[in-house]
């Protein structure tokens, strides 16, 4: 076990046992103040640790992180390129100082005023750089269902898909954070009973309930990594709802797939859990049938026990509605194989990468991970507590995606992705 996973640490900073941001976890993020530019830090309770800070009183100075300025930066990614060992060191070395046998931090008034901010009081940005950006289709159930809406149920799966980890290059550059609002898309439309597509705003706007992963070692062109040297590439995993238009995706994706419909926006958690401190979740995944091919093979467990949660707020809603639960556990397709099978044709990765998994649906209906799902494709529409109904999602909805692992009393949660649904700008 890592020693900054145990779940007998205790911190000298004051934290809720329902919080996200318990001294196990420690997720990295940026942030900035109307007196601090974008840099480096860990979400402890109710406070984010400015790390740069630390290196300034010399607090890492045992660490073999040669340059500090790697923390007084606007992106996660020069941090990230230091690699594995450092990742950890620097884990392990928050952790000392936050525990409540360390007097460093807690008994230095000044330095903890310098260096401890309360976190309400932060503005978060984009935790990384994101060069790549790349979706898997990787839920069966999920696979299922829509297979099952838009084609014959008993042939719901396409024929590749227990083969390989079926995937999409999607759009970096609308990658946005949480509490950045997106704008309803336009697009073209084929109504079925028209003879020819429409232009408009989408009818058909969803979310997708989906966790990605962060490649924090770059590779070489040409070069491909195996299942068991993965996750020595990965740094960590934030929530990710992938937008999606679904009346202009119907009428575009074929013959080469999502477009428009995937790539106006994409929004994500801004703490960035560490694949460490997820370890102490891993769980078995689902027998794979038929036998997968040598190269996705592996061994371990590799897949995470992440509670997940779509709740539904909008002007007239006077609390927001959970509408799915659902859980990390259900993918088909593990983040090893995902990786693996993306470079296996040679393909080069780069620090920052960001790998979603596609959308997370359970086998019961209340833990679908989208609309398209929950509604079944509009026939089903949810009923809310204020006795409105959602097919889709309207104008001014506000949308939030919570997850968490929990496991010997010790909880590590990524906090939140929230975003509203402003109308379409008209042409």
């Amino acid at each position: 076990m890592l020693k900054a996973n145990d779940p007998a640490l205790h911190s000298w900073i004051q934290i809720a046992p329902d919080s996200d941001f318990q001294i196990q976890n420690l997720p990295f993020g940026i942030f900035r103040t109307q007196d601090r530019d974008p840099r480096v830090g860990v979400a402890i309770g109710e406070y984010v640790l400015d790390v740069y800070v630390l290196t300034q009183h010399g607090l890492f100075d045992m660490l073999d992180v040669e340059d500090p300025t790697v923390f007084h930066r606007p992106y996660l990614n020069d941090f990230m390129a230091l690699g594995r060992p450092i990742w950890r060191q620097v884990r392990d070395r928050i952790s000392e100082l936050l525990r409540n046998d360390n007097p460093e931090i807690r008994d230095n008034r000044k330095l903890m005023a310098e260096c401890l901010l309360v976190r309400k009081n932060v503005q978060m940005l984009m935790p990384v750089n994101v060069p790549n950006y790349t979706d898997f289709y990787s839920s069966i159930e999920h696979a299922t269902n829509v297979g099952s809406m838009f084609r014959d149920p008993a042939h719901a799966l396409l024929p590749n898909w227990k083969h390989l980890p079926v995937g999409y290059h999607g759009r970096a550059s609308s990658i946005i954070p949480s509490g950045v609002p997106i704008r309803r898309p336009k697009g073209q439309m084929k109504p079925a009973d028209a003879d020819a597509p429409i232009f408009g705003p989408t009818k058909q706007l969803d979310f997708e309930l989906e966790v990605a992963f962060i490649t924090g070692q770059p590779t070489e062109l040409g070069s491909s990594l195996t299942t068991a040297e993965a996750e020595e590439y990965i740094f960590g995993m934030v929530l990710f709802n992938d937008w999606s238009a679904r009346d202009i995706q119907a009428w575009e994706y074929v013959p080469l797939g999502p477009f428009l419909a995937k790539n106006f926006a994409s929004s994500i958690s801004p703490w960035v859990v560490t694949l460490d401190a997820l370890a102490p979740f891993r769980v078995p995944g689902p027998v794979q049938e038929p036998k997968v091919l040598p190269y996705l093979e592996f061994s371990g467990d590799h897949h995470l026990d992440i509670h997940l949660e779509v709740t539904l707020q909008s002007p007239t809603l006077e609390h927001e509605a959970v509408i799915s639960r659902s859980n990390y556990r259900h993918m088909y397709w593990n983040m090893n194989q995902q990786l693996a099978h993306h470079t296996i044709n040679g393909c080069n990765i780069e620090v920052g990468d960001m790998y979603a998994s596609g959308t997370i649906s359970g086998s019961t209906p209340d833990s679908y991970g989208s609309m398209l799902e929950l509604t079944w494709r509009g026939t089903k529409p949810l009923h809310l507590p204020d006795g409105s109904e959602r097919k889709f999602l309207h104008d001014h909805d506000i949308v939030t995606m919570r997850g968490y692992a929990l496991k010997n009393g010790v909880r590590v949660g990524f906090g939140e992705v929230r975003a509203e649904v402003l109308p379409a700008i008209s042409i």
